[in-house]
């Protein structure tokens, strides 16, 4: 087994912030700046590392599912960034069990040697990064053809689709999202509002544009759920954390059931249809 080069932390479990877990690794907290080289944890990471926690609270009993059936899932970080969920899902879940896997998608290839040299700095040695595009990851010869679990933290804009995307190619028995920034639909609003406020008094949901991003980042999310629910999928929608940690709350996470609903799919084009957003319906796989 790979060695750790990360400079051992001789911090007492005394000594450590309340919030860091037993057994969690303190030179990764640290490499990932979340802990301070003294072991301290500012109000800025403190809210970044609650937002981490609740989601791996999500996803344990999802891979506890997962692990009654098999030995070794393989869970997928899509839009990995600089990895912190990725690495915390390791660390927590992955790290004391003999197999099973995390592999991070981040088309930023500095980003990904980054993660790479880090995983074998602390010795992880079933953790991977992939420097693949969307387009890429839904071709790769370097994934599995079927995964097990997909994330995406506050993947932005139409990334939390392009996850979705992904995840129902390689057949994903769970998803598990936090979208960011939904600018797409907010966008085609504007666009076709004149045409709207013609149309129908519920224009008026949108009209200001301030309305017009927030009802457009609302929209977004329904139709994803709709679409999850079209392509056989049980959707349940709730908060991540409280709103004063973060503004970017709202978190999906979908069960694979093989029901496909119709209904679903219908109403979600009626909706695109009544909008003016028909164009769209190839991004929400309708």
């Amino acid at each position: 087994m790979a060695r750790s080069s990360l400079s051992s932390s001789t911090f007492k479990s005394t000594e450590l912030p309340p919030e860091i877990k037993p057994g969690q690794s303190v030179p990764l907290l640290q490499a990932l700046h979340i802990l301070t080289r003294d072991g301290k944890l500012n109000q800025d990471s403190r809210r970044k590392l609650k937002q981490v926690y609740h989601l791996v609270n999500f996803i344990e009993p999802l891979l506890q599912t997962v692990m009654q059936d098999q030995s070794s899932p393989v869970l997928v970080d899509h839009g990995a960034g600089k990895s912190y969920l990725g690495f915390i899902l390791y660390d927590l879940l992955l790290k004391q069990h003999a197999a099973g896997q995390v592999i991070g998608i981040e088309s930023r290839a500095e980003l990904i040697e980054k993660s790479r040299q880090l995983a074998l700095e602390c010795g992880f040695e079933r953790i991977f990064f992939e420097p693949l595009t969307v387009a890429e990851a839904m071709q790769s010869s370097h994934l599995p053809d079927k995964v097990d679990i997909v994330t995406a933290l506050h993947a932005c804009n139409t990334a939390t689709d392009d996850a979705i995307a992904f995840g129902l190619q390689k057949q994903a028995r769970f998803m598990v999202l936090v979208p960011c920034c939904q600018a797409e639909i907010a966008e085609a609003l504007r666009q076709h509002k004149a045409e709207a406020l013609a149309a129908t008094f519920f224009s008026e949901l949108w009209r200001h544009p301030i309305h017009t991003r927030e009802f457009g980042s609302h929209l977004t999310n329904v139709l994803r759920c709709l679409a999850l629910e079209a392509q056989g999928y049980q959707v349940t929608v709730t908060e991540l954390v409280g709103w004063e940690h973060s503004m970017k709350n709202e978190l999906i996470i979908a069960k694979y059931t093989g029901q496909r609903k119709q209904s679903a799919r219908d109403r979600g084009l009626q909706l695109l249809e009544q909008l003016h957003l028909t164009q769209l319906k190839s991004r929400f796989l309708f």
